[in-house]
């Protein structure tokens, strides 16, 4: 069985066929979808796709690309969503310097507003970072220096590093600040170096898997619409890359995906 990470259901793309793309995704092995907040809409859709199907899980967050709604009636909104049974992280968030939709001490200061949301709830997050790597990193020591834990119980992980773009050297740090790196579509592209180059270096205990759906498409479908069915040819790309059966991968991706989230099978009281 394999986990899709983080996936925008919610989006209009899916809007002719949502149901579809679930069972698709079923059939594919895909157990669960985690859908990530892009926004406050956004986050109140992936709620009530957690709410309607058992296998959707929601993040709940605005992106930097909608920072600048993000205001403390928004954020307390936000608080209040965090609250449901099934969202199980604060996110998408972070830093996006490369399309600039909102201007960067905004995207900052959102940025800081949601990790300390996620310290006060006790939720893991969902990291975007787009030729950001210096501000997220310092946000992100700050962050985790100052004592963060995601739950006064336990010693679950801290986060995800969303659609890694880093090199092996961030990757180590963030992996030992407690991150798990999530490879994406883009592994399967035959002229992927870095991506292929982090799967063989970094372990496989360290590691999750995501499509970013309706983005990021893996081979050989490129091109098209993403969907979490999808997800499935990210994990086979990682076995051919460390040589190892997909089994495995699904496994102890499904594994790190559950010590994450917390996460239970569709059905499990």
């Amino acid at each position: 069985m394999l986990i899709d990470t983080h996936a925008h259901l919610d989006f209009p793309q899916f809007d002719a066929d949502r149901q579809e793309v679930i069972t698709r995704a079923q059939e594919a092995g895909v157990e669960i979808i985690v859908n990530a907040g892009a926004g406050l809409e956004a986050s109140q859709a992936g709620v009530a796709l957690a709410e309607t199907y058992p296998q959707v899980y929601a993040a709940v967050g605005v992106h930097p690309h909608e920072a600048k709604t993000l205001n403390e009636g928004v954020l307390e909104k936000l608080r209040a969503l965090a609250q449901h049974q099934k969202v199980v992280a604060i996110g998408e968030i972070g830093l996006d310097y490369y399309r600039d939709q909102s201007p960067r001490p905004v995207q900052r200061r959102a940025f800081q507003q949601q990790l300390a949301l996620a310290r006060k709830l006790g939720k893991p997050i969902i990291v975007h970072d787009r030729e950001a790597h210096d501000d997220v990193m310092n946000m992100l020591r700050q962050w985790v220096g100052e004592g963060y834990q995601p739950s006064a119980t336990s010693h679950r992980p801290v986060g995800v590093m969303h659609c890694f773009s880093g090199d092996l050297a961030m990757a180590r740090e963030v992996i030992e600040m407690g991150f798990y790196i999530s490879i994406p579509g883009p592994v399967t592209f035959t002229n992927a170096r870095r991506l292929p180059e982090l799967v063989r270096a970094l372990p496989l205990e360290r590691l999750l898997i995501e499509t970013d759906c309706p983005y990021l498409t893996p081979h050989p479908h490129r091109g098209k619409r993403n969907e979490p069915a999808y997800v499935r040819l990210v994990a086979e790309a990682i076995a051919r890359i460390r040589g190892i059966p997909l089994e495995q991968v699904a496994r102890i991706t499904t594994t790190n995906a559950r010590a994450l989230f917390g996460l239970e099978s569709p059905g499990a009281t």
